[in-house]
């Protein structure tokens, strides 16, 4: 009888330890003989119907500043490259145009969010090589616009022709002041390309084209209005005869028309701009300026934009993207060409 039982106990015993092991612990709630399953993806998500959306890709831009219209067109023009592509943009840029320190910090912090691209407008054109090669080794695709760098790190640039552009201002100049004369000169800066390139391109086609007219005084006014008009007043004291001023960014641009209004001096002086604004446009549009060179801000936003996404995915991108230019004054600022590039 005893054997009996010993026998029963340990068939039953057996039962249950068959019944236990399934190899997950007990937590097996699909059988003994098959592993467990989580999150098992259902038909829909097998077909896609469910899968969550594929993050955004993510594109910086740093440019020069905010305190001008300009800036404002061009991220206007970034926006809408962004919306129509579908991937997430930040604009920013310091307070002032002088600030280069500011704006490398500016860049770094965007490098650190490690995004799929940037685009860069640079104060300095050799400041920021280091923490653009640090993009490099990152694999970031760089895309300058507005000023480039003198390095190859950029994948591309989007910019206009600034060296024709000023070139075309002193063909300008030299036509309204009946090619002689002396001209003073206000730019933004001297350590962006654009600055550079600006005063070099109507420096030189005066030298070249316009022998009988004297570029008397070459000043920087960071493209700050209020330090150009000082600037300004104080090269119209220094040369009394002076006959022509260009103002080689809206901010320069602006503060000579002050100069000019302020000393009393509307008539006599021939004021050449660049860029748009408001300022300008009534300038123009009163006659205290005889006209400006407006590049295409809200395309060059755009196609920093659209560079930069393409770089991103390894497509092929032209190494340099020429956003143009036009000459505008009273004659034509109304026409649809014009009207197309200029803000306010």
């Amino acid at each position: 009888m005893r054997k009996g039982l010993s026998i029963l106990l340990l068939a039953v015993v057996m039962v249950i330890s068959a019944c236990g092991s399934n190899g997950n612990g007990g937590n097996n709630v699909n059988g003994g003989n098959e592993p467990a399953v989580t999150n098992k993806p259902t038909e829909e998500t097998s077909n896609g119907v469910t899968d969550a959306p594929a993050e955004k890709m993510y594109i910086p831009l740093v440019s020069k500043g905010f305190q001008h219209q300009f800036w404002q067109a061009v991220k206007s023009g970034a926006e809408k490259a962004a919306a129509e592509l579908n991937v997430d943009i930040t604009f920013e840029g310091p307070e002032t145009e002088s600030q280069v320190d500011k704006q490398l910090e500016m860049l770094q912090v965007a490098l650190d969010k490690k995004p799929s691209a940037i685009g860069f407008a640079a104060l300095d054109s050799q400041a920021s090589i280091p923490l653009l090669q640090k993009a490099k080794d990152a694999g970031i695709p760089v895309i300058a616009f507005d000023s480039g760098v003198d390095s190859d790190i950029p994948t591309s640039l989007v910019t206009t022709d600034n060296l024709a552009a000023a070139g075309m201002a002193a063909d300008k100049m030299s036509e309204l002041i009946g090619g002689e004369g002396e001209v003073a000169v206000i730019v933004h800066d001297q350590t962006s390309r654009t600055g550079i390139d600006r005063r070099d391109g109507f420096v030189n086609r005066m030298k070249e084209q316009y022998p009988n007219i004297k570029i008397v005084d070459i000043q920087y006014g960071g493209g700050d209005h209020l330090k150009s008009t000082d600037l300004a007043k104080a090269m119209m004291q220094a040369h009394p005869n002076l006959k022509g001023f260009f103002g080689a960014n809206e901010g320069s641009a602006i503060g000579i028309i002050n100069a000019v209004t302020e000393m009393k001096a509307e008539g006599k002086i021939t004021v050449i701009g660049y860029d748009s604004g408001k300022a300008q446009i009534d300038a123009i549009k009163s006659g205290l300026m005889a006209g400006a060179i407006s590049q295409n801000p809200v395309g060059i936003g755009y196609e920093t934009v659209k560079a930069a996404v393409a770089a991103s995915k390894g497509e092929t991108v032209a190494a340099k993207i020429d956003s143009g230019f036009v000459w505008f004054d009273k004659t034509n600022i109304d026409s649809e060409e014009v009207k197309a590039v200029i803000y306010e």
